[in-house]
């Protein structure tokens, strides 16, 4: 990380950028500004708003007329420079410390102001990127200053009808020093004209990769009022058995959970409504009572929990304690073994904000990590608050995306009647934590006497069964069969009100042994047993084509293995 007051060289692909926002008021700058730096954290570029509003508020404490903002007014034009030059001190405070972009969000609406700036980054060598946003339609500009300038901090001790007057004033004398971006004059600046509310573009010398993303992502993004509904499936048989993943029916509960959210969505009353659900069956169950046009996304699937798919919090620690500690000293970063993190799954449902931004009234019913992505774009939590937000099953979210932000209201279609398959994050994230201390937050679950594996076979278990579960890495085709043998759910302890065998009796009796670099699985149990596919066209005395590798441990046996090539 640079150095505070380092130079740094825009020619570099990761140099720090600054974005500044170009237009009259009313146009939707702040709108854009937050809504753009939501969507860079969201993905994991460090972005933060520089808004000249605040900085302007800051330094006249008083209410200022329209006559504030005369472009003949020396007075006003001194005070508006200086806060100016002091926020860009705080954005060259920011890139060289923590960040990795600013957004400038003013009018900027002046070759002058804007020069200002281009010294400013050429000085300090950061990139420049320009959004300028050009709207005439008397309509827009009207409901703008009616939802966002009159009630907001400007005119918070003045009455609608004065501040309306007012803000008018205030745009005229904007439009007589206003100087927009022009294709020719400015023809060195990278930068992308909106127009039109978004109906055209003009995009001039795109310098990277984040610039490409930046404007895809406003070419995606529309100002049409909408709202979005967001919710979990139904309660599913696996919810009962407190196993993660998988691909299960809905329970009974959850099937009448999947009428309730019929008779509620009619209710509404949404005019062109659209389902999307997940290409798993409990989404796809929970949404087959509503009768408007629904599609399936494998990118809303729940997220991939590799070798821990279709098992329990208990199973996990009993396997892999050291894996269920090291996903709770960072569950957002966190990949399981052949599996997903949080962070992976942001990645993959990039492609549905894009969507959901283009889109107008959508319910989306997914899954528990699929959830907590989408609210922590729309809500802007962090990477620490995402992989913790509580989504209740039977419980439907509206989100409302306004001005600054999203409004949020839930409806309870029978959530206290549901399995809570929520888990905090544990007091104790050691390696070294007891069963009890890695079970603190583990939700207790109703249904003890069954096991759901492969796609929703059931298990009565009196007595251990051997199970062989198909896994592989996200995006690969290459298979790996895993069996291994389920403890007796009378001997195992799912959370800490029960009692059940110690770690030290567990190890016992499984035999447990290290395999030194496979990496992805620390450690396996004597009935673990990785072997290939062979193609079944083949000979079975020549070697054939492997889809997968042979790996299988004998019980007490150490090994190394170096890799995941064939063999």
């Amino acid at each position: 990380m640079p150095k505070k007051g380092r130079k740094h060289n825009p020619n570099l692909t990761n140099s720090p950028s600054m974005i500044v926002m170009v237009g009259l008021p009313a146009r939707g700058k702040t709108y854009m500004s937050k809504k753009l730096t939501r969507y860079l954290n969201w993905i994991g570029v460090p972005t933060k708003v520089f808004n000249l509003g605040v900085y302007r508020r800051e330094t006249v404490l008083s209410f200022q007329d329209h006559d504030f903002f005369r472009p003949d007014n020396v007075t006003a034009q001194n005070i508006r420079k200086e806060f100016a030059l002091r926020a860009l001190q705080d954005v060259k405070n920011w890139l060289d410390e923590d960040g990795k972009i600013a957004v400038f969000d003013g009018t900027n609406s002046t070759r002058e102001r804007r020069k200002i700036i281009i010294d400013f980054c050429r000085q300090a060598g950061y990139k420049l990127f320009f959004i300028e946003i050009v709207c005439d339609d008397p309509e827009v500009i009207e409901q703008n200053i009616a939802e966002v300038k009159i009630n907001g901090p400007d005119y918070k001790d003045v009455s609608p009808e004065q501040a309306k007057e007012d803000f008018a004033i205030r745009i005229k004398n904007y439009e007589r020093a206003y100087e927009p971006l022009d294709a020719e004059l400015d023809d060195a600046l990278s930068f992308v004209k909106i127009l039109d509310v978004g109906q055209r573009f003009i995009v001039n010398r795109v310098q990277d990769h984040i610039q490409s993303r930046i404007i895809y992502y406003i070419m995606n993004t529309h100002l049409t009022p909408r709202s979005i509904y967001v919710c979990r499936h139904g309660e599913s048989e696996m919810n009962l058995t407190g196993q993660i993943g998988g691909n299960a029916s809905l329970s009974a509960n959850g099937q009448k959970f999947a009428y309730k959210l019929k008779e509620f969505i009619d209710g509404q009353n949404i005019e062109g409504l659209k389902i999307w659900t997940s290409n798993l069956k409990r989404t796809i169950e929970t949404a087959k009572h509503i009768d408007v046009q629904k599609e399936n996304w494998k990118a809303l699937n729940e997220i991939s929990a590799g070798v821990c798919e279709e098992m329990t919090y208990q199973e996990i620690q009993d396997s892999f304690p050291e894996e269920f500690a090291l996903r709770d000293q960072d569950k957002f970063y966190y990949r399981y073994p052949m599996g997903e993190s949080y962070f992976d799954l942001v990645q993959r449902l990039e492609p549905v904000i894009m969507e959901l931004e283009r889109s107008e009234n959508v319910l989306v019913i997914c899954h528990q990590a699929v959830m907590r992505c989408l609210l922590a774009y729309f809500m802007d939590k962090n990477y620490d608050e995402l992989p913790y937000i509580e989504c209740k099953l039977h419980t439907v979210l509206k989100l409302t995306p306004v001005a600054y932000g999203c409004n949020v209201e839930a409806f309870d279609l029978g959530a206290d009647f549901a399995v809570d398959t929520h888990r905090k994050k544990p007091s104790s994230t050691s390696m070294n934590r007891s069963i009890d201390e890695a079970l603190e937050t583990a939700p207790p679950f109703p249904d003890k006497d069954h096991h759901y594996f492969n796609g929703g076979v059931v298990f009565s278990e009196v007595e251990e069964k051997e199970i062989v579960k198909e896994i592989s890495f996200p995006g690969s085709n290459k298979k790996f069969l895993l069996s291994y043998k389920p403890q007796d759910l009378q001997k195992r302890k799912r959370h800490n009100s029960e009692s059940g065998i110690t770690q030290d009796e567990y190890n016992k009796k499984s035999h447990l042994k290290k395999v030194g670099s496979l990496g992805v699985m620390k450690i396996l149990s004597q009935d673990h047993v990785i072997f290939e596919k062979k193609d079944e066209t083949e000979d079975s005395n020549e070697s054939g084509n492997l889809s997968s590798v042979c790996f299988h441990v004998q019980s007490g046996d150490e090994c190394d293995y170096n890799g995941l090539e064939e063999f």
